[in-house]
């Protein structure tokens, strides 16, 4: 499914932040196959110019996040500050509400992307997997949904296979992105697997051992996982099931 003005061929967005060294965050992206990749206005701002001048190298859509942001306020100034800077629309937009969990603020987040599409952006939104979200933030004028797998910078995967499943389900012909607690390859293939459009990952990625490897793995991953669905898995069954046949086996007397 398209992300607004875009369909990329990669299902993958990556982030930008806490690489090792720019050289090592460029092969990162290299080695991921992304056409996106995710900036923090404050990540930008204390790298300067060299880091603007990496991501021109990079044949890469920017998404500016509103990361860090508490308020309604603070985050419809940054995607304002982040538009002018970056020249874009589009905007990955959190509201964060609790400090230990970040998990976004309902209330905040969705009156934050009424203001910002009304004023012509491509809001992605950062929410859960909770539906009645999910509706009032389309109702906003968001055209995807973000849903957390689990908290930013956890790696516990995803905490809650049932409610992501049913929200796949539920919301069938908009685009959803998992945004957050993707920590293994395997995490982001079972996400694939159950239907999702896109994986977004920073940190595992970032704070691996070896980042370029690390960031290969997450594309071969989720590739797999993507070809999964669209293959069709198999059902699970409660018994088992002979993959041979019982009719038409030799008889062997006695």
């Amino acid at each position: 499914m398209p992300f607004y003005d875009l369909s990329p061929a990669s299902p993958f967005l990556l982030g930008t932040a806490g690489y090792p060294s720019p050289e090592i965050l460029q092969q990162a992206i290299i080695a991921s196959g992304t056409e996106i990749i995710t900036v923090s206005l404050r990540r930008e701002g204390a790298a300067g110019g060299a880091f603007r001048e990496l991501l021109q190298q990079l044949n890469t859509r920017v998404l500016p996040n509103t990361a860090g942001c508490h308020t309604v306020k603070e985050a419809v100034t940054t995607a304002h500050m982040a538009r002018e800077l970056f020249n874009t629309r589009w905007i990955k937009l959190e509201v964060i509400a609790h400090a230990d969990t970040l998990q976004p603020d309902p209330f905040a987040l969705v009156e934050a992307a009424r203001i910002l599409s009304d004023d012509g952006f491509q809001v992605f939104p950062y929410t859960t997997e909770d539906l009645v979200i999910g509706e009032k933030l389309l109702e906003a004028g968001c055209q995807l949904l973000m849903p957390w797998g689990a908290p930013i910078g956890s790696g516990q995967g995803l905490r809650n296979i049932d409610g992501l499943r049913t929200m796949r389900a539920w919301f069938k012909d908009i685009p959803l992105i998992i945004d957050a607690g993707i920590g293994a390859p395997s995490q982001a293939a079972l996400a694939m697997e159950l239907g999702f459009d896109g994986i977004l990952l920073n940190t595992a990625v970032a704070k691996a051992g070896d980042p370029v490897q690390m960031a290969s793995a997450f594309q071969q991953a989720i590739r797999a996982g993507q070809q999964a669905w669209q293959a069709g898995l198999m059902e699970k069954r409660d018994m088992a099931v002979a993959s041979t046949p019982i009719f038409g086996l030799a008889e062997f007397g006695q």
